[in-house]
């Protein structure tokens, strides 16, 4: 089962680091319309329309890559308490009840709401030709569809828990920066960062 839950997780990382480009995308067409409209007086009509939809994009396609590598927000103030099968029962009654009924909900209306707009060839209408919007649309029930692959694998998770009584272990993805290592490289010392501290206090200034 492990293997299967490798595959979902690692198609969950590859659609959420394919589609993380689009922060460079946004981040070149903000600049470039900045440009253009204060120092060339020349904004496109498209702009805010197409941005938006990026980030739009980048949010939905972000769901099932934040929920395989458990960066989701929990309300964990009892729920870290608890061992590792309770846990993992809470999770699966959770799961079954409210996020498959929501995510399935999601892709179905997300489908018949993509594909409406397709068959009319939608367009933005903030303005006269306007830019087309039913791309941005066919993500919803895309995103939808990859959360719901995801919410499988994290329910295999809960009934490995369940079996075995401790949680398995998830993919390694971006690691957490580790300061004592940090500090090492830079030939940081304890009693530098100290006298830097006591130097930038504001009793110094």
């Amino acid at each position: 089962m492990l293997k299967i839950l490798f595959f979902l997780d690692r198609l969950s990382t590859w659609a959420g680091k394919l589609f993380a480009w689009l922060i460079v995308a946004l981040t070149v067409s903000i600049v470039w319309e900045v440009v253009a409209r204060y120092f060339f007086s020349s904004p496109s009509a498209w702009a805010f329309d197409t941005q938006m939809m990026m980030y739009g994009t980048l949010f939905m396609m972000a769901g099932a890559y934040t929920l395989a590598k458990g960066g989701h927000v929990r309300g964990d103030i009892l729920y870290g308490f608890f061992s590792p099968r309770t846990q993992a029962t809470l999770d699966l009654v959770l799961y079954l009840l409210f996020f498959f009924p929501g995510v399935v909900a999601l892709v179905w209306a997300g489908w018949i709401y993509a594909g409406e707009s397709i068959a009319i060839r939608e367009h933005s209408s903030l303005m006269a030709n306007g830019p087309p919007i039913y791309p941005f649309k066919t993500v919803i029930p895309v995103a939808g569809a990859l959360l719901l692959l995801q919410g499988l694998s994290e329910v295999g998770r809960c009934l490995l828990c369940l079996r075995h009584g401790a949680w398995p272990r998830r993919e390694d993805d971006v690691e957490e920066v580790d300061v004592d290592k940090l500090k090492e490289m830079v030939h940081v010392k304890d009693e530098d960062i100290a006298k830097l501290d006591r130097y930038v206090s504001p009793e110094n200034r």
